[in-house]
Order: C-alpha cells, then sequence, then structure tokens
C-alpha cells in the first residue's frame, strides 16, 4: 500500500501546519501556542478525546476505531531549540534566537495528519492515542509524561515513534531491533590544584596541566576498556580556567558527553570515567571531584515491534526503501522512556539532501508528509487487520 490517496489530497494543509509551527518556535515546557493550535484541530477533527496539561503542555487526543481491539500509541515531539535560524525562507522562525532545527514541526503535523484520516475513516478496531510531547529537547518530557500515568490513564498496550533523518534518501526508513539511539550521559569534573604565579609553575600545582593529561586518557577508556565489538563515545567539550596570562589557576572545569548503546557499557563508562579522573590528578598532587548525571537511556526497540513497524513502512514505501539494519546513532531521545514503559518501536524518515539536524540551515522537508502520515495510518490499521 503505497501514499493514500487521501492523505496526499490533503498534504498540502499539513504542510501549512508544519510552516506556522516553524515560524512560532516554542521551547521545552513552554509551548502555550503550539499545544494549543494542536489541541484546536484535534478537536475540529472531531478526536473523541483530547485532554491537555500532561507534562505541563502536552496533548493527547484518543480515537477508537469501529470496534474492540489493541490500543496503539503514536507520539510526535513538538518543542523547537534555542538556535538563531540562518534559513531565509518565508516561513523562518519570528522568535530571535528559537528555531525548529530538528524537525519537530514535521513530526507533530505528520501526527496530525493521522489524527485527522482516522478521525474521519475508523477503518480500524482498537484505539489509537496520539501523544503530542513537550520537551523532547534537554528536558525529558517523555519521562514526565510516562511519570504522570500516560501510559495506564489511556491504556496503551503498543508504543511507537518517528523522526526524520536528512541524509537517508527522502521517504525512505531505517529501523533496527534493539538499541537505535544512545544514552546521553553529562559529566562534570572540578580539578583543584594549587594556583601561583606562572613564571614559578615549581611551587604550585598546575590544574591545567592535569586537565590536559586528563583529557588525553579519558580517550583511553574507548579505545581501551570497551570491547571493539560495542559502541561507546567520550566527548570533552568545555574547559573553564584560569582569568591571567601570568596566574596558574586554582582550579580547573572540564564538562563533557558520554554516550553508550546498551547499559553494561554505560557502566563501565561512568566507573572508569570516575576512577580515572580521580587516580590521575592524585598522581600530581591534585584532586578530581566528579559529577555524573545520567540522561535519556538507550532507546531499544522491541523484537515483534520492530518487525511489524518494518512491513508496515514496507507496505508504504516498498521494501527496498526500508533499512531494517539501520546503524544506530550515539545521539539521544527522550522516547526511550515511553519503549521502558511499553513494547514498541523508533523508526527514521529520510529528510533527503538537507542540513543536518540541529543545524541553523535546517528545514523539515515537506515532501515526506504524505509518507510519515501514510506510516502512521497504517500502523493503526494494520494493528487491527484492517
Amino acid at each position: 500500500m503505497p501514499v493514500i490517496n487521501r492523505i496526499a489530497e490533503f498534504a498540502d494543509e499539513v504542510a501549512e501546519w508544519r510552516r506556522d509551527f516553524h515560524t512560532h518556535p516554542e521551547l521545552q515546557y513552554d509551548l502555550p501556542r503550539t499545544s494549543g493550535k494542536v489541541a484546536e484541530l484535534l478537536r475540529s477533527f472531531g478526536v473523541d478525546e483530547v485532554v491537555t496539561g500532561i507534562a505541563k503542555t502536552g496533548v493527547v487526543g484518543v480515537i477508537r476505531g469501529r470496534g474492540a481491539g489493541k490500543t496503539i500509541g503514536l507520539r510526535a515531539d513538538m518543542d523547537a531549540l534555542p538556535i538563531l535560524e540562518r534559513t531565509e525562507r518565508p516561513y523562518q522562525s519570528q522568535s530571535a534566537g528559537r528555531m525548529h532545527a530538528c524537525g519537530h514541526d514535521g513530526h507533530t503535523a505528520m501526527l496530525l495528519g493521522a489524527a485527522k484520516y482516522l478521525a474521519e475513516t475508523r477503518n480500524f478496531d482498537g484505539t489509537a492515542v496520539v501523544i503530542f510531547q513537550p520537551a523532547e529537547e534537554g528536558g525529558a518530557g517523555g519521562r514526565m509524561m510516562v511519570e504522570e500515568g500516560l501510559m495506564d490513564r489511556f491504556g496503551i498496550e503498543e508504543v511507537y515513534g518517528m523522526h526524520n533523518m536528512p541524509g537517508t534518501p527522502a521517504g525512505h526508513f531505517g529501523i533496527r531491533t534493539g538499541g537505535i539511539m544512545a544514552a546521553s550521559d553529562e559529566f562534570n569534573i572540578a580539578i583543584e590544584g594549587q594556583g601561583g604565579h606562572a613564571a614559578f609553575p615549581q611551587n604550585t600545582i598546575d590544574p591545567v596541566m592535569v586537565a590536559a593529561q586528563l583529557i588525553t586518557a579519558l580517550q583511553t577508556i574507548v579505545s581501551r576498556n570497551v570491547d571493539p565489538m560495542r559502541s561507546a563515545v567520550l566527548s570533552v567539550t568545555m574547559m573553564r580556567a584560569g582569568d591571567a596570562f601570568n596566574i596558574i589557576p586554582q582550579s580547573v572545569h572540564l564538562t563533557g558527553t558520554v554516550r553508550t548503546l546498551d547499559e553494561a557499557v554505560r557502566d563501565l563508562m561512568e566507573e572508569r570515567l570516575k576512577s580515572v579522573s580521580r587516580k590521575l590528578a592524585d598522581t600530581f598532587g591534585a584532586k578530581a571531584e566528579v559529577t555524573y548525571r545520567r540522561g535519556y537511556p538507550v532507546t531499544v526497540n522491541a523484537k515483534d515491534q520492530s518487525a511489524y513497524a518494518s512491513s508496515v513502512a514496507g507496505a508504504v514505501a516498498g521494501a527496498d526503501s526500508v533499512n531494517t539494519s539501520v546503524d544506530p546513532t550515539m545521539a539521544g531521545e527522550d522516547f526511550s522512556y515511553m519503549l521502558r514503559a511499553r513494547p514498541g518501536a523508533f523508526i527514521f524518515l529520510g529528510n533527503g539532501a538537507s542540513s543536518q539536524l540541529h543545524s541553523d540551515t535546517y528545514d523539515f522537508n515537506d515532501e515526506i508528509i504524505p509518507v510519515g502520515i501514510s506510516y502512521w495510518v497504517k500502523l493503526v490499521e494494520g494493528a487491527s487487520g484492517a
């Protein structure tokens, strides 16, 4: 089943919603306009139940089919990023320093399109629950929705997510069983030395030198402690030290991120980072205090739901346009919390040759809208055997 004809008919309308969201980006949980428009549209479609205020500004719509069957959750993220846009599109952001640079405007619009079609046709058994989530970009809105009872309140049995992917041909899909996106953790290391005059380093314990040694040493955790058949990334991304050219500072602060694809490697990376930091600093007479904050967990696709999602994607785009063993990405995704609560699958939808995600020149490709909507619809209809 290729793109559904009825969906192709109203795809331009969905693109207009998408461009409106793009023009008016909002951040994290502060989404009054975005969530308000989502709720308004859902009501206009005749969705059976529209619930607002979950996870502050989250919106959930319930669409009941023609008879008893599974309850399937479909999730889209709504928030933008704190980036100054440089696309120069007619619909570019009107809020300086805010931009839909990850395609959440497109994700939201496509799920609204699916809600419109499902409410109009009701060609399925069971219930479709459309989930519009705030604060994917660092705010863990997915976790908050789960903690506030999303799955139990709406009786969700399986849950599915989708994200556009620049560089993948437009309208093609990518999916894999198991870890598809990485756990995203943050570390801060405070190195305490003994400051003094830069002309007399022998009278100091130089924390800058310790930091330089440590940045190099931390890279050996991945190269020498992690099984080369498994994946991990450690990046030091910030270093703060000193205020003058002729003073060795008292302290240095390092900040960075660790990305892993399974919990055993995640545990190993945390333990070794703490151990290497403290022991190396001690070697030079300094001290290192490590704060390690676990962020989003690994996004893990369940076996059966991944196979089902793959078959639906193949029915929409053609089997040759679905990569069922796509390489995982080391970026993080808080849909992972929903997949911990219920079995399901997260899939990538190709955005074509666009700028990369989180780039100030990125834009969602409106040509893939009917493909994404058709995937959502057939996911629901196929689960009921329609």
